[in-house]
């Protein structure tokens, strides 16, 4: 990988988008820093603080997750890329159950284009009413419940109304800058930000598993002691492990050998190649954790809004992040949605009638119906295990909760470790792609 990245930096064009993608980042941390016109940051502050030293800091974590920071800062860039990515999950559910929809998928570069252009029109929408949801939450004291501090200056009607269209304005510009990404830089530029986001709150993860131990005073630094350090390595080896397994996982995959026979097209021979169907363990990828996760926050936001309710109660005791009521109903919706996710994604009724089409079949499987059933089989036997690894990698900091002790967010599991492993891989391989293109060797050396 570290030689992949030294020779795109020698060759001119993949350098240029390279710097190109650092520089859009750039941009994009510092909206993220920069907070909305009328809020209180020296309130807002400390109301974080103690927000995420309390008893709801895995609550608190998890709002954080795809936003590096931003959303409980409230600043310009706060909503992140989650509109744009939840809008687009939308659209590929209704792709499968409205036919008009699912036209357009099918006529190649220009029906995309129109499914691009609702889903960005849906983005801001769901910009709007989150913005919203979330400048309400704050000028009513909700969004950190117990701190007290007012949040913002002024609670009128203009000064809310400037900061709704400042964090929708804020997730117009980073879903632009994500499209610049894709089209001028390296790798999906949507996932690229979501990879940022989560990276950038890794390295005070980390630290605060270190100092939760206990810290001791030198020349004016907060140092954890001996056990924070002894936690802070073991943390660090226990996440190089998952992460090695990770890799492991998201690189597996199943090939299913396909021949075409041979066959005349006009007064051409054609045909009679070997090629596979390479079938992923992980087929859905990390979105049925996203699907679990966003699932999974409705009872919590639900007991923000109203505290003084029994089932509220029952929410905040029995919902945390590392719960075990929590982790169970996480590991259940994990699976289901990892099934029903590749049952809309990878359709066997179509992949058999295609290479019917096209006269291929698989070796000792019959065309049409056989290969269709067969297809389905293969891909449930995959999916099995590929679910599993998705809900046991979930349920990764409900286990350090337990032998840590600590309130800490552990780093190394769930959804962040899914993302950046999974858009580290694709990143790379794009590169290597794009080198392959530009120097490969001859046949004679």
């Amino acid at each position: 990988m570290l030689s992949a990245f030294a020779h795109a930096l020698r060759t001119p064009d993949l350098r240029r988008k390279i710097l190109f993608t650092l520089g859009v980042l750039a941009v994009f941390r510092l909206g993220s820093v920069i907070p909305t016109p009328n809020v209180n940051m020296q309130n807002v502050q400390q109301c974080t603080f103690e927000a995420s030293t309390g008893s709801a800091a895995g609550l608190y974590s998890m709002i954080n997750l795809f936003s590096g920071g931003a959303l409980l800062q409230l600043a310009i860039f706060a909503l992140g890329i989650m509109p744009y990515i939840t809008s687009s999950i939308i659209f590929q559910l209704l792709a499968v159950v409205i036919p008009r929809l699912e036209a357009l998928k099918k006529e190649g570069g220009a029906g995309q284009q129109k499914i691009t252009q609702y889903t960005r029109y849906l983005t801001i929408i769901l910009a709007i009413m989150q913005s919203t949801a979330f400048v309400t939450m704050a000028i009513s004291g909700q969004l950190f419940p117990g701190c007290g501090l007012p949040l913002v200056y002024d609670a009128t009607l203009f000064p809310i109304l400037v900061m709704i269209l400042t964090m929708t304005a804020g997730t117009g510009i980073v879903m632009w800058l994500g499209e610049l990404i894709t089209e001028r830089g390296v790798g999906n530029g949507m996932s690229v930000m979501i990879f940022t986001q989560i990276a950038a709150a890794f390295p005070a993860q980390v630290w605060g598993i270190a100092i939760s131990r206990g810290t001791i005073q030198w020349n004016g630094l907060t140092l954890p002691n001996s056990a924070g350090w002894l936690a802070f390595v073991a943390v660090l080896a226990v996440g190089l492990l998952v992460m090695l397994g990770v890799v492991f996982v998201e690189q597996a995959q199943r090939r299913i050998p396909v021949q075409y026979a041979k066959r005349m097209v006009g007064r051409r021979l054609v045909g009679g190649s070997t090629t596979y169907i390479p079938i992923k363990v992980n087929q859905a990828g990390v979105i049925p954790v996203i699907f679990a996760s966003s699932l999974l926050y409705l009872p919590i936001m639900f007991a923000q809004f109203s505290p003084d309710n029994p089932v509220s109660s029952w929410i905040a005791a029995n919902f945390t992040g590392t719960g075990f009521w929590h982790s169970l109903l996480m590991f259940v919706l994990i699976v289901a949605f990892a099934y029903f996710y590749v049952a809309i994604t990878f359709n066997p009724e179509e992949v058999a009638d295609n290479m019917k089409k096209y006269g291929g079949f698989i070796p000792g499987i019959r065309a049409g119906k056989p290969t269709e059933k067969y297809l389905a089989h293969v891909l449930s036997r995959l999916t099995a295990p590929g679910s599993l690894y998705l809900g046991l990698i979930s349920l990764l900091p409900a286990v350090a909760f337990l032998f840590l002790g600590t309130s800490q967010q552990f780093p190394f599991g769930g959804t962040s470790i899914l993302i950046v492993v999974g858009v580290g891989l694709d990143t790379v391989k794009q590169i290597q792609s794009q080198l392959q293109q530009r120097n490969y060797e001859g046949f004679l050396r």
